[in-house]
């Protein structure tokens, strides 16, 4: 069965949770449609774990719009949202639904998702009515990261949670079907999940929330230069990984690889005529 905005708000109405993952590539968008992952996050973390910037500013719209519609073209079942870059959506409206719409005709999302509170209401109103379902994007925002001087857990101090709350009130209000919410108190995640109508997805923010969003290079261990501490690892993919390229190097150098099952054969009697 497709994911889709209704989907994801019947899941939260039966108490039923949401799985979400990150990808960038269409093999590994097609491994987690198979597995009956709800929702893929191409997100702008791939300026991190795929292109090896040391944040996510300088994430591109055409970096979006390439990584999305491969891991468009992997999916069936799964929902693909498509993170809006850096500097995309907060000059204007008008700039906001511009490349919200390019998401969608060349990135081929299902939907866009955008960080910020009440300062991007007016945004997520305009896209929406554009007819573009919008994902929010609360706590701890990384396009925020100079701002907030290092990742940083957010909502901890009585006006910060009651801030959280409001602009996650706001956001709803504005039109979006769901929204992140990133490395927050598991309490207060809980609270803000009671207290919205639509779906909240949670990393490195409890239990309590209607899902869970993590980026996969983390939890398969196949990204080391920094791990948060919310990261489960469900497998260590990285280790196999190495392994496998020392064996593959290991057995070229010796003139082990390829094998004569690894060839493909001709006619010795072709061969002598070519003396």
């Amino acid at each position: 069965m497709k994911n889709t905005v209704s989907t994801f708000q019947a899941a939260k109405e039966k108490g039923e949770k949401l799985t979400m993952l990150t990808a960038y590539d269409y093999s590994t968008a097609k491994l987690m449609d198979e597995a009956g992952i709800n929702g893929i996050l191409v997100g702008d973390s791939l300026g991190n774990v795929i292109l090896g910037y040391e944040d996510t500013i300088s994430v591109t719209m055409e970096d979006m719009i390439h990584h999305g519609a491969a891991v468009a073209r992997g999916t069936k079942d799964t929902m693909v949202v498509v993170d809006m870059p850096f500097m995309s959506y907060q000059t204007s409206v008008y700039d906001a639904v511009m490349n919200a719409g390019r998401l969608m005709k060349e990135g081929r999302a299902n939907a866009v998702k955008l960080e910020g509170g009440a300062a991007v209401v007016e945004q997520i109103k305009a896209i929406t009515a554009a007819g573009i379902p919008v994902m929010g994007h609360l706590g701890l925002t990384p396009q925020s990261i100079n701002a907030f001087g290092g990742n940083k857990v957010q909502g901890k101090s009585e006006e910060a949670a009651k801030k959280l709350i409001e602009d996650a009130l706001a956001v709803q209000e504005a039109g979006a079907f769901a929204v992140v919410l990133e490395c927050i108190p598991a309490k207060l995640a809980s609270i803000i999940t009671k207290k919205l109508t639509i779906p909240t997805i949670g990393i490195g923010a409890g239990a309590g929330c209607d899902g869970q969003i993590l980026v996969y290079q983390d939890m398969l261990g196949m990204f080391s230069d920094y791990v948060p501490k919310f990261v489960k690892r469900f497998a260590d993919v990285g280790s196999v990984m190495k392994e496998a390229f020392q064996a593959y190097g290991d057995e070229v150098r010796a003139g082990s690889y390829p094998a004569q099952e690894h060839t493909f054969q001709i006619s010795d009697d072709v061969l002598d005529k070519l003396y």
